[in-house]
This record gives structure tokens, C-alpha cells and sequence, in this order.
């Protein structure tokens, strides 16, 4: 297996349940019953036993006429992916890309921020990413994504893993993701190395001509600055691929 080596360069720097075969009806929350409906699940339940979905419909606390708030939920967590949504930085994209509110999408943002900060620590070097089994193992939620989404892992000089962070979402092209976007969080997080990683929702696990020459950019960028581009990983729900790039 391949494994990855941190040189010390010694710088400073709806589903819908509630269907029946006899007709196509999806019914509305105020139709669930009582002990099913999110806030009433949290009172009686605790939050552990709510879902994913439920929870950010208690968040959003209605849907629009068009979409009930829990479908809204389930849709925005299908097309976004979680880490998406916890690393949104502008609402605003947010808002145009899954067809939203503003006001939703500043929810999220505002809860996704709070929670980065109440709980930055949590599992700050919990993970060591020594190879690309080991990356596409910690971003498995990568895998089904409908969107391609391009993430960033720091580590430290033990491999281990600072921070986690969604730097785009979209086709990634270095015409498109600038340098200082993948740099930021190492410099923010006193990271010394760099694993990057973004999916192809077709499947298809070759790198193309755009992944190449980014990469290409990034890894430049890296000496430079004196933080290693360890490796650029492709994910796919089938299995994963480095991007073929001389680090030397």
C-alpha cells in the first residue's frame, strides 16, 4: 500500500414513507402523527433519536409552498452531502444551487459555524491518514455524492489529521479554485502537509486534464509555501485513484 512521507522543509511559514399504492399523495408533516413529527420526537425522544434530516427541519422550522420542510431536509442532504453543508461558506451559492430561501440557507450557514466553533476540538487528531486507502476509508461520505466536491485534509507532522475542511463544490478546475483556497486552512490550522480529495459522480476513477494541471498548480504552490501536497485522490463509490503527479 502506498504510503505517504511529510518531508521537514524547516520554513516558517422522500424518500416517502407515507405513500399508498392506491394513490400518489406524499403527505405533509402537519399529516404525520403526532409522535412522529420532529419537534414532538425530540421532546419525548431525546435528539439521538431523531435522523439526519430531522434535525435540520427543526432547524429550518418550515418549507415553502412548494416543499414541505422535511422533503426540503432529505433533498438538500441527498444533493449537498453533510460535510457540504457544515462547510458552507457562501449561503448565498447555497441558496441558488439547491433552489432554497436565502433565510434557509443562512440558518445552516449560522448553525454550521456555531457547531465549528462549540466543538472544534472534538476530533481534532483522531485520525492518521498515511496512504490513499487511508483517505478514501476517512471520506467515505464522498462516495455517493451527486455533486463533485473537492475537500481538504490537514495534517500534522504525525500524519495526523488537524482539520477536515470542504474547500469547493462544483467542477474542480484551477481556473476556478484558486491556490489560497487549499492554503488558507493550513496556514489557519498550523498544518504542515496537505491531502486533497473530490469525487466523480460518473464513476469514472481517471483523472482528467483539468484534475492534472490543478493538481500540477497546487503542488507548486505547496514548495513555495513549505506545505506539502501529499497526494490529490479521487473518489468514486467504487473504489479511488491518486492523481498522477511527480511530488518530488
Amino acid at each position: 500500500m502506498d504510503t505517504y512521507t511529510i518531508l521537514d522543509t524547516h520554513q516558517l511559514l422522500t424518500d416517502a414513507p407515507f405513500t399508498t399504492p392506491k394513490s400518489p399523495t406524499v403527505y405533509k408533516l402537519r399529516d404525520l402523527p403526532l409522535e412522529k413529527k420532529p419537534r414532538e420526537k425530540l421532546l419525548s425522544q431525546g435528539p439521538g433519536a431523531l435522523s439526519n434530516a430531522e434535525l435540520l427541519a427543526i432547524i429550518l422550522v418550515q418549507g415553502t409552498t412548494k416543499e414541505d420542510v422535511l422533503a426540503m431536509s432529505k433533498r438538500m442532504l441527498r444533493e449537498y452531502g453533510e460535510r457540504s453543508l457544515l462547510g458552507v461558506i457562501n449561503p448565498e451559492t447555497m441558496s441558488k444551487e439547491l433552489g432554497i430561501p436565502l433565510t434557509k440557507a443562512l440558518q445552516i450557514s449560522a448553525c454550521a459555524e456555531l457547531g465549528k466553533r462549540f466543538f472544534k476540538e472534538t476530533n481534532t487528531g483522531t485520525t492518521i491518514i498515511n496512504g490513499p486507502q487511508d483517505v478514501f476509508n476517512h471520506l467515505h461520505d464522498m462516495r455517493g455524492l451527486a455533486k463533485e466536491q473537492l475537500r481538504g485534509l490537514y495534517l500534522n507532522s504525525h500524519h495526523r489529521v488537524i482539520h477536515d475542511e470542504v474547500i469547493s463544490i462544483g467542477t474542480i478546475d484551477a481556473n476556478l479554485v484558486h491556490p489560497r483556497e487549499v492554503f488558507r486552512p493550513a496556514l489557519e490550522y498550523s498544518a504542515v502537509a496537505i491531502v486533497l480529495a473530490h469525487n466523480h459522480p460518473s464513476g469514472n476513477i481517471s483523472p482528467s486534464l483539468a484534475d492534472i494541471e490543478f493538481t500540477k498548480q497546487l503542488v507548486e504552490s505547496g514548495k513555495i509555501m513549505g506545505i506539502t501536497l501529499l497526494d490529490h485522490v479521487i473518489i468514486t463509490k467504487e473504489g479511488f485513484a491518486s492523481v498522477p503527479v511527480n511530488y518530488s
